[in-house]
């Protein structure tokens, strides 16, 4: 409970905290940045503000107390590194969950279901999903299961983290410092969240809803 507490503390102070860690630890903050966001996608942790410190980095950055080249390189990297190692993952566990269909949670039929989707809409996928929490995590690993090309995925996982990385690099640096923006930045942290979480909203109520009720 106190660590839900911690993150929930974490994500509506997002701006206080980078400006004391910055503070006080400097540099540093360019590892914090990239061990986050290659944990969010590389290591199967739910979720964490990875949208969000993206902004938040970039909107330091406009006033000079970070280098915006050096975000956004980290950013990418990181981003980019994390989907390659969970995409790794999907192909050397996943193929052992395919031939023993003992997976509790990713099933035989599921995966061949996964294999049939990517081969019409993987790339769609593969770049959407890099804009939805929750979903970013695991897309590349059923990729993996999917048996979708390792040329196929990195084209479409290198589109993905490049218009992810650039447009939440360029909101938080032009726009992260205007005053209303500023002065409400907790407001535009859950707002920016919503709006990621809308595509799965979305999808979740066509499969889940209009299917139930046809």
């Amino acid at each position: 409970m106190d660590f839900i507490n911690f993150f929930l503390n974490l994500l509506l102070h997002l701006d206080e905290f980078l400006q004391q860690f910055i503070s006080q630890y400097g540099v540093l903050i360019y590892l914090l940045l990239f061990v986050i966001l290659f944990c969010e996608t590389g290591l199967f942790v739910l979720f964490l503000p990875g949208d969000s410190l993206i902004f938040a980095c970039a909107a330091f950055s406009a006033i000079g107390l970070l280098n915006i080249w050096i975000v956004v390189v980290i950013c990418f990297t990181s981003a980019f590194l994390g989907d390659s190692l969970n995409y790794y993952f999907g192909q050397s566990i996943g193929k052992k969950i395919y031939k023993t269909s003992k997976g509790r949670f990713i099933k035989r039929e599921n995966i061949d279901k996964a294999n049939e989707f990517y081969k019409k809409h993987g790339g769609k996928a593969i770049v959407l999903s890099r804009f939805i929490p929750l979903v970013r995590q695991f897309t590349p690993f059923v990729a993996g299961i999917g048996k979708m090309s390792y040329e196929k995925f990195m084209e479409f996982n290198l589109i993905g983290v490049i218009l992810w990385v650039g447009i939440m690099s360029i909101a938080g640096y032009f726009f992260g410092n205007i005053p209303v923006v500023k002065n409400n930045f907790t407001t535009v942290i859950l707002s920016i969240i919503f709006v990621s979480l809308i595509p799965a909203i979305v999808t979740f109520f066509k499969t889940n809803v209009l299917n139930n009720e046809k």
